[in-house]
Formats: C-alpha cells, sequence, structure tokens
C-alpha cells in the first residue's frame, strides 16, 4: 500500500481511490437499479415492500449526496495510508504472518465490530440534538432506492468512514480482509435500501437466519425512523428492544404477496380493444 503511494503521490492515490469506490457504486447499485428496478419491475412489483417507488427526484438527491459521500470516504483512505506510514495501525502485507483461518477470522470480526459501530453510532445520530444536522439527509429517502446507499450528510459520511480506521488501530488485518468487507458492505448496503424484498418468505421462521436482517428491516427504519437500526444482523435491536413491533408481520405479508397474473381473455380483450 504504501509503496503504490510512494510511486504515485497522495493525489493520484486519492482519485485512483475515488475511482474505485465510484466503480463499486455503480457497480452495485447500478445492477441492482437496472435489473430489479427496471427489467424485472414488473414481474417483481408485487415485493415493492412499500406499494410504491419514491419520486425521481428523490434518487437525485441521493446521487447528489453519495458523491459527497464518496469524497469522503476516498479521503479517509489516505487517512489510513498515512497512520500505515506512521506505524499507527495493524495492518499486514503478507497472508502467511497470520494464516488463512486467521485472515477468515479478520473478516468475520471486521463485519461483526462494523455491525456493533454502525448500531450505536446509528442511534447516537438520531438523538434530537444530532438528527437535523448529521442524519436527515439520509431520511428524506423515506422510501429508499439503491443509490440511497451512500447518500449522507457530510458529517454522517465522516462517522460512516471511521470504522476502518478505528478498527485498524486494534485489529491485525490484511489488505484482502478489507476488500471483501468492503465488498460485503457495498452489497448488504445497497440491498437493505433496495425496497424490493427478495429474501425468501420463510427466512424469518428459521431461528438461525432471521438473525440476518432482511431490506424489509431497513426499509421500515427509513417509513418510521426511530427503529430497526441495525444494518447487517438483527442482535442489536433485539438486545435493545429496538425492532419495530410488526416487522416479523411485515415481512410476511410482503413475502406471501402473490404476483398479479393476467388471464388469456385478458389479454385477448386487451388486443381487441387495441390496447
Amino acid at each position: 500500500m504504501n509503496e503504490i503511494v510512494d510511486q504515485m503521490g497522495y493525489t493520484a492515490y486519492y482519485f485512483l481511490t475515488l475511482g474505485m469506490l465510484w466503480f463499486r457504486y455503480i457497480l452495485m447499485a447500478g445492477i441492482a437499479y437496472v435489473f430489479i428496478w427496471m427489467i424485472y419491475k414488473e414481474r417483481l412489483k408485487h415485493k415493492i415492500i412499500q406499494n410504491r417507488l419514491p419520486e425521481k427526484d428523490k434518487i437525485s438527491h441521493e446521487l447528489k449526496y453519495s458523491a459527497i459521500s464518496l469524497a469522503i470516504f476516498a479521503a479517509s483512505g489516505i487517512l489510513v495510508v498515512l497512520m500505515k506510514k506512521a506505524g499507527w495501525t495493524f495492518i499486514y502485507d503478507k497472508v502467511e504472518d497470520y494464516g488463512v483461518p486467521y485472515l477468515l477470522f479478520s473478516i468475520v470480526a471486521l463485519i461483526f465490530l462494523h455491525d456493533t459501530y454502525f448500531y450505536w453510532t446509528h442511534r447516537m445520530m438520531h438523538h434530537p440534538l444530532l438528527f437535523k444536522r448529521m442524519h436527515l439527509v439520509h431520511h428524506k429517502s423515506t422510501n429508499p432506492s439503491p443509490w440511497a446507499a451512500f447518500s449522507f450528510h457530510p458529517y454522517e459520511a465522516v462517522v460512516e468512514a471511521g470504522i476502518v480506521p478505528l478498527v485498524i488501530l486494534f485489529l491485525p488485518v490484511h489488505t484482502t480482509a478489507l476488500l471483501v468487507f468492503f465488498f460485503y458492505s457495498n452489497f448488504l448496503n445497497v440491498l437493505g435500501h433496495l425496497s424490493f424484498e427478495l429474501f425468501p418468505k420463510g427466512f424469518i421462521e428459521n431461528k438461525i437466519l432471521r438473525l440476518h436482517n432482511s431490506t424489509t428491516h431497513h426499509n421500515m427504519h427509513h417509513k418510521y425512523f426511530n427503529c430497526n437500526y441495525s444494518l447487517y444482523f438483527n442482535i442489536w435491536d433485539r438486545i435493545m428492544g429496538t425492532n419495530h413491533e410488526n416487522y416479523f408481520d411485515t415481512f410476511r405479508e410482503v413475502t406471501h404477496r402473490e404476483p398479479e397474473v393476467v388471464s388469456d381473455s385478458s389479454l385477448g380483450e386487451a388486443k381487441v380493444q387495441g390496447v
């Protein structure tokens, strides 16, 4: 990492990092938007959690603030490089230094640490003194699209970007672990803002699977605000009693909806009438 920065310079490395962040954002949010919101929208419309999709001006808002957030996330990448250069981090360069089992453990540890960090910082930003200043931008998307995954006020973006600089101060991590963590985090972030519930109907009936959040879980947070604060797992919300009381019933209602079936006779009548 440091060698690459030394060769490129900090400015070039910043824009390289920013380009990679945009690539990940467009790849994941774009694929979700094109396939779910455009190509298969009619086929999946019974899976729309709130039975409607947001207006286009809301998507413009999400893209605008996501652009600001990604610039801040890229800056946190420079911070990580500076911290590593100063010898403040536990980032290591050779997998064999800790072995593959530890590499896998560190990925899981990153995910669980982030889940805890997100829950408590998220609840903090819902405090009346902070909500309008930090978190209201994200909640302008009361019915979010995949593009809302990084739609944060700059203050919130700084908090969201803080997880990696914080964790590398005490947890040995390899660059590979960070990359896997970033892709997992981005994927779940986009999934949480999809507004279509793609999890199967029996998902929350399984005692193990229901410990992972669904799209409905985070969508209800955007709709009702003061509930469902967790990111990946339905653990802290259970411990702290902050699950929405109707979360499980809402998930069941959405996943048990049947798609509309157009009969052949109806199609025939439509053709006769020139529809």
